[in-house]
């Protein structure tokens, strides 16, 4: 059960995890805590499944790779089967059921030297899992991305400027060198849970805890690490419910209704998307909240401030897969080889 000083580190390492040598020493002072008993909470909070992982994040189209998030509707008996075969590529992050006509909901992600390249992925993927229709939304312009779940507040319609966004992304150096991409194989990985980490990583990668250090804030002044934060289990932090609130915009109002939307601090991922005949919704905002009145809330709120009434709540009913992507691993051209006669 977590006590109000768990619920306080949380909030803390959602939004920023100390770059230093002795984190957990670091993070304890302003709760008043050593870094030992900080350690051992956290541990407490990794067995029970409340923090997933703690590590650097970062920008996916920064470092050169294709992402997408992608639309499948999939006949009900199928649905595990298709979500297996989806699952199976390494590039996929998230994979939801909801509730909605095209009830299956992933995101992926392929490298720069992808030979199938992300709609020949995506067409591989189509057809592995027997999808009736998909339809490929990727951004076409990011007004925000960060979750960060309020642990005592709950979802509000409080805001706060937006952590990463539109500007950030464009502003981003994408020059990756080599050396860039060994402290990137190290910071993406769950942090060990050891007083002065950075050296063990330092070690692994053959740095010294300074030099990774140092090249960490590197890749967050060049925006290529949008930060290094936790991320949780929603539904055992206690945000059980998880709204995909998709908006009908005029499209000579999408810019501003983005950018408000993109204020509020319930808001995790706002996006501008392609829109079809048969998907007329441009404008996806992603709200966590602890129950489906929480998330409807916000949504009210934020279509009581723009105006806007066209609106549709897509719920997870169903976590098929919520990781992080890996980069410069081989994983992805090792499904690419055992799946590119499909397309044949």
């Amino acid at each position: 059960m977590m006590d109000s000083v768990d619920k306080d580190l949380l909030n803390l390492i959602q939004r920023e995890f100390p770059l230093e040598r002795e984190p957990f020493a670091a993070l304890g002072r302003p709760l008043g805590l050593a870094g030992d008993e900080v350690i051992r909470r956290i541990e407490a909070l990794k067995r029970g499944r409340v923090i997933r992982q703690i590590s650097a994040i970062f920008d996916t189209r920064v470092l050169g790779y294709q992402s997408t998030l992608v639309a499948a509707s999939i006949p009900a008996e199928k649905l595990n089967s298709a979500a297996k075969a989806i699952n199976s590529h390494p590039g996929v992050s998230h994979n939801y059921e909801r509730n909605n006509p095209f009830n299956l909901w992933y995101t992926v992600a392929v490298p720069p030297d992808s030979r199938l390249g992300l709609e020949g992925t995506v067409d591989v993927l189509h057809k592995i899992s027997g999808a009736e229709k998909t339809r490929i939304l990727p951004t076409l312009k990011l007004f925000k991305i960060g979750v960060t779940l309020d642990m005592k507040a709950g979802a509000t319609a409080k805001k706060e400027a937006p952590q990463y966004g539109e500007a950030d992304r464009a502003g981003a150096d994408r020059n990756v060198s080599d050396e860039d991409k060994s402290a990137i194989q190290a910071l993406q990985e769950d942090i060990p849970l050891t007083p002065r980490p950075f050296d063990l990583w330092g070690r692994q990668v053959g740095l010294g805890y300074e030099e990774l250090l140092e090249r960490a804030y590197d890749l967050q002044r060049r925006k290529i690490m949008r930060r290094f934060s936790a991320v949780l289990y929603h539904r055992k932090a206690g945000f059980r419910a998880n709204a995909m609130g998709v908006w009908r915009v005029p499209e000579d109002r999408v810019e501003e209704v983005g950018l408000a939307f993109a204020q509020y601090q319930a808001v995790s991922h706002c996006y501008q998307r392609p829109v079809y005949e048969d998907w007329p919704y441009a404008l996806f905002s992603m709200v966590h909240g602890r129950t489906e009145e929480e998330c409807e809330a916000v949504l009210d709120a934020m279509g009581e401030e723009t105006g806007l009434t066209e609106r549709l709540s897509l719920y997870s009913t169903r976590e098929y897969k919520k990781t992080r992507v890996r980069y410069f691993t081989p994983e992805m051209e090792a499904w690419e080889r055992l799946y590119a006669g499909v397309l044949r």
